[in-house]
């Protein structure tokens, strides 16, 4: 009996997450995410990195360009802006809601709460496999690294 009900929520776990990009809306501009963005003054990624060398944390509003989202379940998304190439890691407030795979190349506005990590070289290689990356890739990171984070409320797709 214990079996069968251990494959049952496997089962349905595994289908959840098959089917889990299918209710989430195309990123089209103005589809928002989560809570949605409540700013109408964003801060720009280049400006965010300045304001947390002198604070610890940031919360309100950041835009960006999303150059890479998780192709498992969009359950992360990579943002930059132009002038620096900085990569900002956003994840999503209690797992409440996911990207959408054709996020990518879009240009959004993040409402949430904005630190300075340190991730492990196991964490980063998780998220590397998540990320669709070769082995080889994975292989290659071997130090932790010092990233900003942004544990996101809502996401606003802009353009």
């Amino acid at each position: 009996m214990m079996k069968k009900i251990t494959l049952l929520g496997a089962a349905l776990l595994i289908t959840t997450c098959i089917f889990a990009q299918k209710d989430i809306p195309s990123a089209q501009p103005g589809v928002e995410y989560g809570e949605g963005v409540n700013a109408s003054k964003h801060l720009t990624v280049t400006k965010l990195e300045k304001k947390l060398n002198k604070d610890s944390v940031y919360t309100g509003s950041v835009t960006g360009d999303i150059v890479e989202v998780c192709t498992k379940k969009g359950c992360f998304m990579k943002l930059t802006d132009d002038k620096t190439g900085e990569l900002i890691t956003v994840r999503f407030k209690d797992y409440g809601f996911f990207m959408p795979q054709d996020i990518v190349g879009k240009t959004v506005a993040v409402e949430g709460d904005a630190k300075v990590t340190e991730h492990s070289v196991k964490q980063l290689q998780h998220w590397a496999e998540d990320a669709g990356k070769s082995s080889e890739e994975i292989a290659a990171i071997q130090e932790p690294k010092r990233t900003i984070e942004i544990i996101a409320t809502g996401v606003k797709v802009l353009k």
